[in-house]
């Protein structure tokens, strides 16, 4: 199997999110777009805990800088222009961090940052920010659901897939996936079983839509395996569809958030807030749903979920090495470094994840770093909330 761009060793990435391929500029389709208002409802919660030390509650995931100069939420908002101005963008995230949220998203008008008094999960999330624009836009308005965390080499091919889904969706009253050509046996990633096209001479592959035949939240490597071999692509985490139609098929699919949908729709929020329980728009909805259909995306997609990520997400030198800050790599390959401070200095090591921070230095192997929920429940709690000391 090919391995993404920039992920073997001693390549070089060629571009901003060379994860997935293509490597090269797709050619522009000419199949259905969509002239309609399109939204967004970008979902930025979460402090991330597998960035740590980097990431911490004052310092949360969507406000790190991983892949560009600017944040997460930054090039989230950003990639979606021209195609979903800012005031089209409603932004959901919890109230720790909806502060820091606001002061870098400012042309975002204020009244689309949505604040949950506390984490309710992205199924819950997609209700409210779905209700909301059903209430600004009417139920037939069409919107994009979409992570904060995830990186595009081309944004505009991103743009146009957006717009294709949105024209698909409409037409068939459904929801889209942006589907993914896997790379490798991800077990952090959700997986989408392609069907039949829709149109029978509009393959995927040529920009068309298909039916799906079941979804796969976070595989075992074995179900991941498995599944590929069958044909199935990562769901990108963006699904494209109506206000209304997400919220119909929460009513009817997602438990976990039903009994609160009444609340909610007469503006009720306490009593939303009050009946849902968590649980992700993946496993709440995804995994449920008969109205789901795939469209795949080739616009040099990738995840931000790891360290180890930002060896495809971010410019590696000849060696495959991924750096930030005043770094040195010396018969070094595969490494990871993120220097908040002064200069760090790789010699003869390979795949190490190495990060410096003022008062701290945080060194592991990038596949340990997979996966730090081990170290986090070893360390004391003043730690792994701020790391380094600072302001104690």
């Amino acid at each position: 199997m090919r391995q993404p761009v920039g992920f073997t060793p001693g390549g070089s990435a060629s571009g901003a999110a060379a994860g997935t391929l293509p490597a090269e500029q797709p050619v522009a389709t000419s199949e259905p777009e969509t002239d309609v208002a399109l939204w967004a409802v970008i979902f930025a919660g979460g402090i991330g805990s597998r960035f740590w030390p980097l990431s911490t509650p004052a310092q949360p995931k969507p406000l790190l800088k991983l892949v560009s100069e600017q944040t997460l939420i930054e090039d989230a908002v950003g990639r979606l222009q021209p195609a979903i101005p800012p005031e089209r963008v409603l932004i959901l995230t919890s109230r720790d961090i909806a502060p820091a949220i606001r002061s870098v998203t400012r042309d975002v008008p204020e009244e689309n940052v949505l604040v949950e008094p506390h984490p309710l999960g992205t199924a819950a999330a997609l209700a409210w920010g779905m209700q909301e624009l059903a209430r600004r836009a009417g139920p037939s308005a069409m919107a994009c659901a979409i992570h904060s965390d995830i990186a595009a080499d081309f944004p505009e091919e991103f743009r146009r897939t957006l717009r294709r889904a949105a024209a698909f969706a409409a037409r068939e009253k459904a929801m889209v996936s942006i589907g993914i050509r896997p790379s490798r046996p991800e077990t952090g990633f959700g997986y989408v079983m392609p069907a039949a096209p829709l149109d029978a001479d509009l393959p995927l592959q040529r920009g068309g839509v298909a039916a799906t035949r079941g979804f796969m939240e976070k595989p075992s490597e074995v179900q991941a395996e498995s599944r590929i071999e069958d044909g199935a692509l990562w769901h990108g985490g963006i699904v494209v569809g109506a206000a209304g139609t997400f919220l119909e098929e929460l009513a009817l699919h997602a438990v976990e958030v039903r009994d609160g949908l009444e609340a909610l729709r007469t503006g009720n929020l306490p009593m939303f807030v009050g009946l849902v329980r968590s649980t992700s728009l993946e496993r709440g909805l995804l995994e449920r749903t008969e109205r789901l259909l795939v469209l795949q995306g080739d616009f040099g997609w990738d995840d931000v979920g790891t360290w180890a990520s930002l060896r495809r997400a971010r410019d590696l030198d000849d060696d495959g090495n991924g750096a930030f800050g005043q770094v040195h790599f010396v018969d070094a390959e595969c490494n990871v470094v993120h220097s908040g401070r002064g200069s760090v200095v790789l010699y003869g090591v390979d795949k190490m994840l190495v990060v410096t921070l003022d008062g701290l230095t945080f060194v592991t192997s990038l596949e340990r770093a997979s996966d730090l929920k081990p170290l986090l429940d070893a360390l004391p709690g003043s730690m792994r909330i701020n790391p380094t000391g600072l302001g104690q």
